[in-house]
């Protein structure tokens, strides 16, 4: 070792320990407003079921659905490549994960709608059997990963049903079983905080009158409203509407087809990929960085339906998209049929299995400190280990083989992807 230098200071100890003082405040806001990601697994899409058509087999009925959709329009690896433009070295990887997935776990997420997609007559009887048979399903482990209700919104017309309805729902979960750790809750068409407010309210409410646990029921924001993006006093409203959910928000969810038509913009060219809908969820995604809470793309209506040809169109439309959005950082999206289904997990395994090689090496490179031709800062690693992550949650990855070319187990990777700001020291074990 070399001679050490003499080090000097010229700052008493009391300047260091004011200035933490003064930013005490500012601290313990960023620790609550800022908590980072959650850690838990993030649904690929969310499936809406009308509340009159739910039934104990839709989960399996979709799956089911879809594959026969393959059946009839993609029978095989080639013909599935085909239609998707899939590279030869991805092709039988993801069509057989893409059955295997259909068969095991076709749905992900699953709301059972009593908004816009709901028409039934006796919204008290179905909501009560949508909680009867969610309760059942998990009973059973038949269940979606996630499931629960999009409730009518908090506007003066469908107020008081839609907090009827949440109230019949969560009333009969508890009186067939308990809340299930997979409960969500979607509450739609939101223009101003306090309709927040007022959500949070009435699940405060309900826990008090249970001695259920203070914040035990979480919800999403659906942005469906230009008044969301931006309010009346130039703000962005949605920024807003996470602070009013008092750490209840568990995400964002865009409303493709409503928030076009709120803009004007004409019903040929309401899409997720319009410029209108891109400012939408560039603000929204701002909004939630590192809240926690988590940002959902919207859908498409070109059902792939009817004619091989159609199909084999809307399957093309449907992977563009979804391949469009997680390229940027919309993990999550609508699918409003079982022949969606198919090309959402082929989007999303080959979006996986297309960057898992190099991002596992870079990775590995980082926590070994070995250098290479990429110089990763901390907070790659971190989106490194959440990318190899949701590809093991969704089924687009094994755990051994991330294994094998990390050389981490599960708790190192997760370690990494750092729940909190500032934790992004792990190594590898």
């Amino acid at each position: 070792m070399g001679q050490q230098e003499k080090v000097s200071t010229s700052l008493a100890g009391a300047v260091s320990e004011g200035i933490s003082a003064s930013l005490a405040a500012v601290d313990a806001e960023l620790d609550r407003r800022y908590p980072g990601d959650p850690g838990t697994r993030q649904p690929v899409h969310t499936v809406y079921v009308p509340g009159n058509v739910f039934d104990a087999d839709t989960v399996r009925s979709w799956g089911d659905q879809a594959l026969a959709a393959l059946d009839e329009h993609a029978p095989d690896a080639a013909s599935f490549a085909a239609v998707l433009g899939l590279t030869d070295d991805l092709a039988e990887d993801v069509y057989s994960r893409v059955r295997a997935k259909l068969e095991r776990e076709p749905i992900e997420d699953l709301r059972v709608d009593f908004e816009d997609g709901y028409a039934g007559r006796d919204e008290d009887q179905d909501a009560a059997r949508a909680a009867r048979l969610i309760s059942e399903a998990y009973a059973k482990g038949t269940a979606a990963p996630y499931m629960g209700i999009r409730m009518k919104c908090m506007e003066s017309a469908v107020r008081d049903r839609g907090i009827r309805t949440t109230d019949v729902f969560l009333t009969g979960l508890l009186e067939n079983g308990g809340l299930p750790d997979g409960l969500v809750l979607t509450l739609p068409k939101v223009t101003y905080p306090e309709q927040v407010s007022a959500f949070v309210r009435l699940l405060e409410a309900f826990e008090k009158a249970h001695g259920l646990d203070a914040g035990r029921l979480g919800f999403e924001i659906q942005i469906e409203t230009s008044q969301s993006i931006l309010a009346t006093d130039g703000t962005a409203a949605v920024a807003r509407m996470i602070g009013a959910a008092e750490g209840r928000a568990t995400g964002l969810h865009y409303g493709t087809f409503d928030y076009s038509a709120c803009l004007g913009v004409s019903a040929a060219y309401q899409a997720s990929d319009h410029p209108a809908a891109d400012h939408a969820k560039a603000i929204m995604q701002v909004a939630a960085a590192g809240t926690g809470v988590r940002v959902s793309d919207g859908s498409t209506n070109v059902l792939p339906v009817g004619s091989k040809e159609h199909v084999h169109e809307a399957w093309r439309l449907h992977y563009g998209l979804t391949r469009r959005a997680l390229a940027r950082a919309y993990y999550q999206g609508w699918d409003m049929h079982p022949g969606h289904i198919p090309t959402r997990y082929a989007a999303v395994f080959a979006f996986y299995r297309e960057g898992f090689e190099a991002a596992a090496k870079r990775l590995s490179a980082y926590a070994n400190h070995a250098g290479g031709d990429v110089m990763d800062e901390p907070a790659t690693a971190k989106a490194l280990s959440s990318y190899l992550l949701r590809g093991i949650d969704c089924g687009a990855l094994d755990t051994a083989e991330v294994d094998a070319l990390t050389g981490m187990n599960r708790a190192a990777l997760d370690r990494f992807a750092a729940p909190r700001r500032g934790d992004l020291t792990a190594s590898a074990e």
